[in-house]
């Protein structure tokens, strides 16, 4: 049996950083992501006037629930999460001017569902370049509150920002959401607006999120003994960043497809994570899967079955299944996952490609994608700057060795050292 140390998940330490600027107190993180886009997000904060010292497993953020400082320019990097979240967060300053920006590859992704929301809600928001994308000023005098409609059918990071925002505005927020698309991570961000102090509410595709005010006004008492002084609406505290389910699913991945056993330590019954669920998929095809409340195991023979299988909710495994899928008996469909076009890379058509220049038969259509089963050869990955067709098309490569890419270093914006891991563990399921 391989155990796996797995770094902290991305998703998770981008909302904590959130959390914790908007949280009253200074804020503990234990184990949370080292990686490009959790670097460039604490780079932001720190921009914006927030307190940010890292150690090497722990970090420890001051929260400002008065809001960032004045006046700063923030260059997201590639984060969709730090492009995204961090205007938000600025939007419920008192007063100032922010300026965002990005990487040529963030300014392509949409954030036109967000930003027509905050404008809805009175936010002074100017996109400078193309309207819906990077760069953009948000011009920042606190944010009122009140009703929304969503489309989160594009990405449920929208909705996160927003759930995320709704403390911090005068009167709260309640959002009916019209489409959502991987709503496991919208759970996320409600559970861990719980930890941090606040008291958002799910009522089928209604969300209600009070503000300090609202509640106060709802039950004053309950609000005085609890509130713990918070004028922000979150209260500091200590937060245990999970491992990253998604970058879990390579290697949970490379067990099943190599006959071998993984148990990753830290994702449990308990789990957060909705993509751990990647574990089902291997699970309906042949592996045995072992959950208990700390660790997930896999197992496999190496034999995989086909399967048509919808991943919607966890989109972001897509590429990691079509990377193992030509290895199958029978040929692989999944679908429902159209927003795979609009993340670092149309996911989809990158997997299609890769997958023929290793000669292997693949059809798609607008959210679907249908592998077939062949012998894959070694080929040089196109990988489009996207770390996921990195990582997924490594577990290809355990049986078609001699693959390449020709961005391997782009593996820094989620996890830095997968490479050295990923060897590791390839040079472990190569013994007998």
């Amino acid at each position: 049996m391989t155990v796996i140390d797995i770094p902290g998940s991305k998703s998770v330490t981008a909302r904590a950083l959130f959390l914790a600027a908007a949280a009253d107190g200074t804020t503990t993180l234990l184990r949370p992501l080292h990686s490009d886009d959790t670097e460039g997000f604490t780079e932001g904060l720190a921009r914006l006037g927030y307190g940010v010292t890292r150690e090497p497993d722990r970090w420890h953020i001051e929260g400002r629930p008065s809001g960032p400082a004045r006046d700063a320019d923030v260059h997201c990097r590639d984060g969709a999460t730090t492009a995204r979240f961090l205007p938000t967060l600025a939007a419920a300053a008192a007063s100032g001017t922010y300026r965002f920006d990005a990487s040529a590859q963030m300014r392509r992704r949409p954030l036109a569902p967000l930003t027509e929301a905050l404008r809805t809600l009175g936010v002074d928001l100017r996109h400078e370049g193309a309207d819906g994308h990077h760069p953009l000023t948000v011009v920042a005098s606190g944010v009122k509150g009140g009703e929304l409609t969503l489309d989160a059918g594009e990405s449920s990071q929208y909705l996160t920002a927003l759930l995320m925002l709704g403390p911090l505005t005068a009167e709260g927020l309640r959002i009916r959401v019209t489409e959502l698309v991987s709503a496991p991570y919208v759970e996320i961000t409600l559970a861990m607006m719980r930890s941090f102090g606040a008291e958002p509410v799910r009522e089928g595709d209604v969300f209600t999120v009070p503000s300090p005010r609202s509640r106060l006004r709802a039950n004053s008492a309950r609000l005085r003994a609890n509130s713990g002084g918070s004028n922000g609406g979150y209260r500091a505290t200590t937060y245990a960043v999970e491992p990253d389910a998604s970058t879990a699913s390579y290697f949970f991945a490379a067990a099943a497809l190599t006959g071998h056993e993984v148990t990753v330590p830290g994702l449990g019954t308990d789990a957060l994570q909705g993509d751990l669920r990647f574990t089902d998929v291997l699970r309906r095809m042949g592996a045995e899967v072992t959950t208990t409340a700390d660790a997930t195991t896999v197992r496999s023979s190496g034999r995989l079955s086909g399967l048509t299988v919808n991943m919607r909710d966890i989109s972001d495994t897509m590429p990691t299944l079509a990377a193992i899928a030509p290895y199958a008996t029978s040929p692989v469909r999944i679908e429902d996952v159209a927003n795979t076009r609009v993340k670092e890379c149309d996911r989809l058509e990158a997997c299609a490609e890769n997958l023929r220049n290793m000669g292997i038969t693949v059809h798609t259509g607008p959210d679907w994608i249908e592998i077939h089963p062949g012998t894959p050869h070694p080929t040089e990955i196109v990988t489009h700057g996207d770390h996921r067709i990195v990582m997924s098309f490594a577990v290809a490569g355990l049986r078609a060795p001699g693959m390449s890419y020709d961005d391997p270093g782009c593996v820094r914006k989620t996890f830095p050292g997968f490479h050295e891991a990923f060897a590791r563990f390839a040079a472990r399921a190569a013994q007998p």
